[in-house]
């Protein structure tokens, strides 16, 4: 693979300059179009705007937006001024929208509406109550010191905040030099994005991903998809996660490519999408492709255009990936593995793999990374055909956690290895399986989900003296959270009780679905809590309820 030694910006610069009249981001439910040329224009005008409010090369902006249409312009702008995109979760409440901001010094952040039963505005203005008093721009945060500035993005007047109308208008009225200085300054190996994962500890942490990490993955995942300017490429993935921007964007813009933009997942406006835009890919995880597959009006559109795509987040069902292949037409779907800190892909499945391949296996590693499995316990390379962990090395590794060197050290080892914390085995073909999980961590419908986060944050609700949870296999989502809940004396919860102490907390889809109380957990020898046990129990008393999973 031929490195790409550049930044975002100057990327997509060069493909304005090379295809200008090309189609770069369209959106099919309100015909709305960018070609490579008017979106490098209108990214140019954002990013002087960000500058002329105050913004500084190396200040980090934070985005809580779905897929909206200058979700994509405040990312090239955030980059071609030398600023850091922070992207935040959509799902996100009060309680992790707080941490957030003050863990990674947002200077700024661009905000939507809100979301489903989120109310951005109102969370943002609860946590920040200075803003309806300060000067726009000039925020004076007791609980935020580094925030300045909330931008919404819209034309609506909120007080304190800018709208994205006045910022591409402050950019028009504002000279080139400043902007062209920073982006001569820039180098590829700046962090250009910062994506907060969940961990062990608890707390989320922000991978730095550079230009260079995330330029060259989509480069790669965009080869093996055999990807070109001929292509359009329907994007119902968030553009918060890797797989929205990374798979997604950094694949399309690579390629010469077009992106068909999704404001949210819909499976009736993916097949109309397909169909209006005549796209050839399509992006999703598997429970996605299973709701397009069997929405009532499937059969009435036509998606004889698709040949390609990507599926991950969580194993396919054979049945469900025949229908891809035969009813959708994806013959060269692909199967994408790897973390955020990966950037987030390092295997791949290829355009003309078996379908057995395609099911049983992530694929092969991607052109110049190095995968392999190692023994978790001596860090030895495993031999084919024995299990250990994925481990990964190359271009694609963070650069670390945000202001956790620590944590940093323990994921990428003295050799350089990136340790994913999963546990898979390699086949003779060079293929990879994955085989289970070496973290306790809950994989439900594409997110990932860390127990210690929910434990932590329950353990605050009075009445709860310890909890537990654990991932309860699921058919539509893969697994659900589970929490085993031990009771101070004389404490009177519900499951209901729980439930509503979560929602407006934390994100919905990590609020526990089922709830048991128990007067103690299953320990080793050695005291330590038998989590698979719980699993076991889990999984048993929801079937003895009848609860459909």
């Amino acid at each position: 693979m031929t490195f790409i030694e550049s930044t975002l910006g100057a990327a997509l610069r060069e493909k304005a300059q090379t295809q200008p009249d090309h189609d770069f981001i369209v959106y099919a439910d309100r015909d709305l179009r960018f070609t490579y040329a008017e979106f490098d224009q209108r990214v140019d005008e954002m990013a002087k705007g960000f500058l002329a409010m105050g913004l500084k090369k190396g200040d980090h902006i934070g985005i809580w937006a779905t897929n909206v249409p200058d979700w994509n312009t405040v990312l090239f702008a955030s980059a071609r001024a030398g600023m850091v995109l922070v992207t935040v979760n959509t799902a996100y409440k009060t309680h992790e929208l707080e941490y957030l901001i003050q863990q990674s010094d947002l200077a700024a952040i661009c905000i939507i509406d809100g979301y489903r039963d989120s109310d951005y505005i109102a969370m943002v203005n609860e946590l920040v109550p200075e803003l309806k008093t300060a000067p726009r721009g000039h925020l004076n945060s007791a609980k935020f010191p580094s925030l300045k500035s909330v931008v919404y993005i819209g034309q609506v007047k909120h007080r304190g905040m800018y709208s994205l109308g006045e910022i591409l208008l402050l950019g028009q009225h504002t000279d080139d030099a400043e902007l062209r200085k920073i982006e001569a300054s820039l180098n590829t190996n700046d962090v250009v994005n910062m994506q907060y994962t969940s961990g062990t500890t608890g707390f989320p942490k922000g991978v730095m991903l550079t230009h260079r990490n995330i330029l060259n993955n989509g480069l790669g995942i965009g080869d093996n998809q055999r990807l070109s300017p001929a292509d359009i490429v329907c994007l119902p993935v968030p553009l918060f996660h890797c797989f929205g921007l990374v798979l997604g964007m950094m694949a399309i813009l690579t390629h010469g490519s077009t992106a068909a933009m999704l404001e949210w997942f819909d499976p009736l406006l993916v097949l109309a999408t397909v169909q209006k835009e005549k796209c050839t890919a399509v992006y999703g995880v598997p429970t996605m492709f299973i709701a397009e597959l069997n929405h009532p009006m499937f059969k009435m559109f036509d998606l004889s255009s698709l040949r390609t795509g990507i599926m991950a987040g969580s194993p396919c069902p054979i049945e469900a990936m025949r229908q891809v292949i035969d009813l959708m037409h994806m013959k060269e779907v692909t199967i994408c593995y790897g973390l955020t800190e990966s950037s987030p892909v390092m295997t791949q499945t290829r355009y003309d793999d078996t379908l057995e391949v395609k099911v049983e296996t992530v694929g092969r590693a991607l052109p110049d990374v190095e995968v392999t499995i190692r023994d978790p316990e001596t860090g030895a390379e495993c031999p084919d055909g024995v299990h250990g962990e994925f481990c990964c090395r190359g271009y694609n590794s963070m650069k670390g956690y945000y202001k956790m060197p620590e944590a940093t050290a323990r994921c990428i080892d003295a050799q350089g290895w990136l340790h994913s914390g999963d546990l898979g085995v390699k086949d003779e073909a060079g293929n990879f399986r994955v085989t289970g999980r070496i973290k306790d961590m809950i994989i439900r419908g594409g997110e990932n989900i860390y127990p210690k986060e929910i434990e932590d944050f329950l353990y605050t609700m009075p009445g709860i003296r310890d909890v537990q949870i654990v991932g309860i296999a699921s058919k539509k989502y893969g697994e659900e959270v589970g929490a085993f809940i031990i009771l101070h004396k004389d404490a009177k919860i519900t499951e209901e009780d729980v439930q509503d102490f979560c929602r407006g907390q934390i994100s919905r889809y990590k609020i526990p679905k089922f709830i048991f109380f128990v007067d103690g957990f299953p320990l080793t020898a050695s005291g330590k809590i038998q989590k698979f046990l719980l699993r076991e129990q889990g999984i048993k008393k929801v079937k003895e309820l009848g609860i459909s999973t």
